[in-house]
């Protein structure tokens, strides 16, 4: 029960990543709010976790729907100590390729968001007297790829705004860092129709051997909320399978 008593947001909680945080989370001992645009997705997270989890429809770029968020886990909880910027998209593209539409939509959600929430809790960690941001990047974040200019620009500001952070807040024991992973199992990977050879390639990728499941950032990011990492802030915590060391 490392995170008895505590109080997270997650978001992009309906599928993935999130979803295996907010479970992970709640067996842990937190009352969980996850986030997220697909109320059905949300709906079926919350029944399987049951009434320490509150599923809030936002989207993290809207102001308004951040708000409503923050002030919907108030009422439920009474208060903040844990936010898991999870929510984001990757959507393919070389820097003449890549149409306006979809690299707005990109720094939108990845960027703006992060900063919106990260924003919108902030005081209330400083009110609860310590807290812990875990901002989802990227191996992206510390290397290229191709066809990935956008979301790699924007996973390289969300691992530079998480030390910009952990500078700003360290002194009111807010900690701020950063999780990067590989190649993880999730929708998003779905979407691209990997073929068998194409999957094999990116596989090989990772020198363990296999794509991330859900559960192996999970377990990283129950760490980084947890008092176990408690003099830690400001890190990059590659999740890779060795796909940085090459």
């Amino acid at each position: 029960m490392r995170l008895k008593e505590k109080v997270a947001i997650i978001t992009g909680g309906g599928s993935g990543i999130g979803r295996g945080i907010a479970v992970a989370f709640a067996r842990e001992g937190a009352s969980v709010v996850i986030a997220g645009r697909d109320r059905k997705k949300l709906d079926s997270v919350s029944r399987q976790i049951g009434p320490a989890c509150l599923a809030q429809r936002a989207d993290v770029s809207d102001a308004n729907d951040v708000k409503t968020l923050v002030d919907s886990t108030l009422a439920r909880f009474g208060a903040i100590h844990i936010l898991v910027n999870n929510a984001g998209v990757l959507l393919p593209g070389t820097a003449e390729s890549i149409t306006q539409d979809d690299w707005d939509q990109t720094f939108a959600i990845n960027v703006r968001g992060l900063w919106l929430l990260s924003r919108a809790v902030l005081p209330h960690m400083r009110k609860a007297g310590a807290g812990s941001i875990i901002n989802i990047g990227s191996v992206l974040s510390l290397v290229a790829a191709r066809n990935r200019v956008a979301y790699a620009a924007s996973k390289g500001a969300v691992l530079a705004m998480t030390r910009a952070m952990a500078l700003d807040h360290g002194g009111e024991k807010i900690r701020v860092n950063c999780i990067c992973p590989g190649i993880v199992d999730t929708e998003m990977v779905a979407q691209f129709n990997l073929d068998e050879n194409a999957r094999r390639q990116r596989v090989a990728m990772h020198p363990l051997g296999r794509f991330g499941q859900p559960e192996d950032i999970a377990e990283a990011t129950v760490f980084l909320a947890s008092d176990e990492s408690s003099w830690m802030t400001g890190t990059a915590f590659p999740v890779d399978g060795g796909y940085t060391a090459q």
